[in-house]
């Protein structure tokens, strides 16, 4: 991926290796941000890209879902809110409740 400056009009590359902070764009993990562990080759099939999130939780993807946005933790872009964290439905339901009690 190719990220360029605004202010100063540079050019900078990130690299599809393990390490690179990356955002999923399709699939059912859409949306999710991690660090790339590794990448599966499949000769003849879909390549696979296996991604943990910042709180522990590693999940699996096809490489055309993948996209790279940073180097290590580092995020060359703006994040959404929740840093690209799915929480289960469970604390969803809580973080909704806790909200609803701190209107109150």
């Amino acid at each position: 991926a190719v990220v360029s400056t605004q202010s100063t009009g540079e050019f900078y590359l990130i690299y599809f290796y393990p390490g690179s902070l990356a955002y999923i764009t399709g699939g059912q993990n859409c949306g999710r941000i991690g660090i790339i562990t590794h990448k599966e080759k499949h000769p003849g099939s879909f390549d696979i890209v296996h991604v943990k999130d910042s709180v522990g939780h590693s999940f699996a993807t096809r490489l055309t879902n993948v996209f790279p946005i940073g180097k290590g933790k580092q995020a060359w872009v703006s994040l959404p809110r929740g840093k690209g964290v799915r929480l289960s439905i469970a604390e969803e339901r809580d973080r909704k409740m806790a909200a609803k009690a701190k209107e109150m």
